[in-house]
């Protein structure tokens, strides 16, 4: 027996997620509706619920923007869509404005971001603009021996990552220091290896260095064994050791936690590049100069442009990108207990929630 639609919504920070009833209108012009195969649970999910961050839209509200599903509805001129698999991007720029005609979608003023500017994914179902879906080859997807569900984090986990390794121009000979290795920080390491890079990865919990290890890293360290200056020195040793750069460093971001900055502020060497992937609202005491002394960069990254996410899919698809072993499905009703694990770390793969 088919379930009636549903969602669970969030009306309160910090107030249990209550599942209600879901309806929708005919999709409009461009529009579909997407039936639900997984949704993705987020370090920024977790910001809105436990940490005060505000949605863009008014609680009540559903969160979830890693989503993938089938196309079930289509509004006029979205037809084409109606049976395919698809992944929802987390971030959808309009394709109107000047900031998208230039190519620079992710700072569109109109996009919507499901789970913050309309409702997300943590439901059965959601209506979505069809530009900008990415379809999901279902053969290529057996083959991987991947779920729909499975793909879901490619919406954000694995595209957030993807855009910020493009945009700080990895390539081979690159060295890439990731800092946080959890979701988006272990599919940054695989991607900047995937681009020829050379990877160090630098976290606080020794099981994930160890299976990043396992998937891309070339040289791991343990935050809370080496200080500052220390830490620094034995990644100059091991580039100097391997014939590695020892300046033009490119340090990834991937915590989302003020030690985690700091720690990839205190690594910046001449000509570094510093991309900010995470995101917390704490903030790190930090001297701005050093970007200067080093003239070095640091580059912000919110999402990724749709228009990359065949890219990113196909890594995945490929299996230059090791997707399965760092993601588990749960039952959408477990939401609330899935949260409060994540919330107190005891998830050792990435949640996808599904219907």
């Amino acid at each position: 027996m088919l379930k009636a639609p549903y969602r669970w919504t969030m009306t309160a920070a910090g107030e249990p997620l209550a599942r209600a009833p879901l309806r929708w209108d005919a999709p409009a012009p461009g529009q579909v509706v997407v039936e639900i195969a997984g949704c993705g649970v987020c370090h920024t999910d977790l910001g809105y619920y436990y940490d005060g961050v505000r949605t863009n839209r008014p609680l009540p509200l559903t969160l979830g923007h890693e989503i993938s599903g089938r196309v079930i509805e289509a509004g006029p001129g979205a037809q084409d869509w109606l049976g395919r698999a698809v992944i929802v991007p987390a971030v959808m720029p309009c394709g109107e404005c000047d900031a998208c005609k230039r190519g620079k979608g992710t700072i569109c003023p109109n996009q919507a971001m499901p789970g913050n500017d309309i409702e997300g994914g943590f439901a059965s179902h959601i209506v979505v603009p069809a530009r900008g879906l990415c379809p999901v080859d279902e053969d290529r997807l057996a083959r991987a021996g991947l779920t729909l569900a499975d793909v879901s984090v490619v919406a954000d986990a694995v595209t957030t990552p993807y855009q910020a390794v493009l945009q700080a121009g990895v390539s081979p000979g690159s060295l890439c220091i990731v800092i946080g290795t959890g979701g988006v920080g272990g599919y940054c390491a695989q991607i900047a290896a995937a681009f020829g890079g050379t990877v160090v990865a630098i976290d606080v919990d020794p099981a994930k260095l160890e299976a990043i290890a396992r998937h891309g890293a070339a040289a791991t360290f343990n935050a809370r064994e080496h200080d500052a200056r220390a830490l620094k020195k034995a990644i100059a040793t091991f580039a100097a050791e391997n014939g590695l750069p020892t300046r033009e460093w490119v340090i990834f971001e991937c915590s989302g936690t003020a030690a985690g900055q700091t720690t990839a502020w205190n690594l910046l060497v001449h000509g570094a590049t510093l991309a900010v992937v995470g995101f917390t609202m704490d903030k790190p005491d930090i001297r701005l100069s050093n970007l200067m002394a080093f003239h070095a960069r640091a580059l912000g990254n919110w999402g990724c442009p749709p228009e990359l996410y065949p890219g990113a899919l196909d890594l995945v698809l490929d299996g230059r990108i090791e997707l399965g072993a760092f993601v588990e499905q749960h039952p959408l009703d477990e939401i609330n207990a899935i949260f409060a694990a994540a919330h107190d770390h005891k998830l050792t793969r990435r949640a996808i929630l599904v219907p």
